[in-house]
């Protein structure tokens, strides 16, 4: 159960993160105003405070493992909200990401 909690706030981070970034992008790159960037730093504010809502301690961990979230959400994000089409080596890095954050977070700890 804890490792489904950690996996839920990892994504909520990520939708906050990555929404957030996406929201100053466009109030400035596509002209959309102050309203628009206002709602992505209230986002990317939220962001920070979810993270700190994970079971591990570890800032560390748990940030470097966000990291691996980060690069597949934002490769999602894309696709669902400017039409990216990523290549089969996005997908393939963003797997590997994936993975890389799976052993930072969930391998099995025997004192270190």
């Amino acid at each position: 159960m804890l490792t489904a909690r950690s996996v839920l706030l990892f994504v909520v981070a990520a939708l906050f993160e990555i929404g957030g970034a996406w929201l100053v992008w466009q109030g400035v790159r596509e002209h959309r105003g102050w309203v628009w960037i206002g709602a992505g730093i209230i986002a990317l504010g939220a962001y920070g405070f979810v993270a700190t809502l994970q079971p591990d301690a570890e800032f560390g961990r748990v940030l470097a493992a966000y990291g691996g979230v980060f690069v597949a959400g934002s490769i999602a994000w894309g696709m669902v909200a400017d039409g990216y089409r990523p290549g089969r080596w996005d997908v393939t890095g963003a797997l590997i990401c994936l993975a890389g954050m799976a052993v930072i977070m969930y391998a099995p700890r025997s004192g270190s």
